[in-house]
């Protein structure tokens, strides 16, 4: 079990899916927790439901497309726990499905890129100058298991989530000598509320794609995470962390 007490973390997209479970084991571990969404009232909501006294959570509303948040969401981090020393940035969208490259709208393509990649971005340029003052910390970035094949049909999403590993490993070299880490992630497809909205039929395939025959739970991914956060896994950046029963060994 790792133990984050006296760590202070962000996590982007923390009010569903992946981000959420990721926010809700880093707090029940120790961490002093920072929830980032793009909702406000759902991030305070979610802050509180953590600790209704504030001491270890912090709900913060921002758009990750937007530099100038991602700025003020950092500095209100450290204003108010002191320092930073752990980030998730896991924000993202995906944007319209079945879309041909020639078909994909230019404001369709420029929305996803600016949130699932640029954002990133955002966040890294921000993260680690703080880090540096804490004495050093660890990033994970979500990368997806498109993020090292391609996926027909979602070719803004698939080229954001391409980008992301390649900010990864920049940013892992970087600063390899000085206490930072970064490294992505890569699940296949997650079993969350969300995508529990899509069709039988669809869930079907999304199942049988992986080897293993279903998909991830958002513990699974979590479990993966919350290992690259802590000081278990000390020697590794850089890396890309495939977390999705097989998909992308095919």
């Amino acid at each position: 079990m790792q133990d984050f007490r006296n760590k202070v973390a962000i996590v982007t997209g923390a009010t569903d899916g992946i981000g959420e479970t990721v926010a809700e084991t880093l707090h029940a571990r120790g961490a002093c927790v920072v929830v980032a969404s793009r909702d406000a009232d759902k991030t305070s909501k979610k802050a509180q439901a953590f600790d209704p006294s504030g001491t270890r959570s912090l709900g913060f509303a921002c758009d990750v497309s937007d530099p100038e948040q991602v700025s003020e969401l950092v500095r209100a981090t450290v204003g108010r726990f002191g320092g930073l020393h752990l980030a998730v940035n896991n924000a993202a969208v995906v944007g319209p499905g079945g879309t041909t490259i020639p078909d994909t709208g230019i404001e369709d393509w420029n929305a996803v890129i600016a949130v699932s990649l640029s954002g990133v971005f955002h966040c890294l340029k921000y993260e680690i100058p703080e880090m540096l003052k804490s004495g050093g910390g660890a990033i994970v970035n979500l990368s997806a298991a498109n993020g090292i094949i391609g996926f027909p049909g979602v070719g803004a999403y698939t080229a954001a989530k391409h980008g992301v590993l390649g900010l990864t490993r920049v940013a892992a070299l970087e600063f390899a000598t000085q206490n930072i880490r970064v490294n992505a992630v890569g699940p296949g497809f997650v079993d969350t509320p969300k995508m529990r909205q899509t069709p039988d039929e669809v869930l079907e395939g999304f199942r049988a794609a992986h080897p293993m025959q279903r998909m991830a739970t958002r513990q699974e991914v979590t479990n993966l995470i919350a290992f690259l956060l802590s000081d278990q896994s000390s020697f590794s950046t850089g890396g890309f962390y495939p977390v999705d029963g097989g998909y992308t060994a095919q």
